[in-house]
């Protein structure tokens, strides 16, 4: 390869780069979404799912409307904080990692700089550029962020997928109790004598609609999306009322 023609490559490959962390191509990606996606999926099914099931469990047992919206409201807000802690205690304990290979990457830049360099022009390598070309990438990369272009090319670290606790804490309570919010009111509304087929039968149509809501935000087939939510609702409901139709007795 010519040492010329390495130049205008290079300012390419660092044109797009910067071109997509600046945003200048508006594009919108599925990824972007994952941080909060996630866990606002997994509050509101769990929300559905858990309280319904406690819902149709208690009313399978026989029990009068006001024991039934009792036992579901409790759910609902010991659902919500659960939730939300046990949310902000993963994420959290994700970002104190991410955070400690920082600390690592920072340290060996500062112990042997040359052989950190060597090492990302390696991963260029092995993604398919000349090795000249690798390292004179490698060579600007650090020259603007050493730290940024390891986390991100080393350690696969980006502002895109980076932990937010807070967030994810906030998403999953906040739709639990949207998710727990909609069984207990078919169970407020409902007739008393059918509250737990009601309440099972809406659910289900609840999580079908949270499948592929969810399905069409990540991008992916609205059909399996609904069909996987829906399914194992079905089956927490289906175990819940069977308890509750066997002991007879409030659980």
């Amino acid at each position: 390869m010519r040492a010329g023609s390495a130049g205008p490559r290079i300012a390419g490959i660092l044109f797009r780069m910067k071109e997509a962390k600046m945003g200048k191509h508006g594009e919108r990606h599925y990824a972007e979404r994952i941080g909060w996606l996630r866990a606002a999926v997994l509050g509101a099914n769990d929300g559905i799912v858990s309280t319904a099931s406690l819902v149709v469990g208690v009313a399978a047992a026989h029990a009068a409307r006001s024991e039934v919206l009792v036992a579901g409201t409790a759910g609902l807000v010991a659902g919500a904080m659960s939730m939300a802690a046990g949310e902000y205690v993963s994420v959290s304990s994700q970002a104190d990692t991410e955070r400690a290979d920082l600390e690592r990457e920072r340290r060996e830049l500062d112990e042997d700089v040359e052989l950190e360099r060597d090492e990302l022009a390696g991963i260029y390598v092995d993604r398919g550029l000349d090795p000249p070309l690798a390292k004179q990438v490698a060579d600007q990369l650090m020259a603007h962020d050493a730290l940024g272009a390891h986390a991100r090319d080393e350690l696969g670290l980006s502002e895109m997928h980076s932990a937010r606790p807070l967030q994810a804490a906030a998403a999953s309570a906040a739709t639990f109790t949207v998710g727990a919010a909609l069984p207990l009111t078919l169970a407020w509304i409902g007739p008393e004598a059918f509250l737990a087929p009601l309440v099972a039968g809406g659910s289900i149509v609840f999580l079908a609609l949270l499948g592929g809501l969810a399905a069409r935000a990540g991008g992916a087939g609205l059909v399996v999306g609904a069909g996987r939510v829906t399914l194992w609702g079905a089956l927490a409901m289906a175990a819940t009322a069977l308890v509750g139709w066997l002991f007879g007795t409030v659980v």
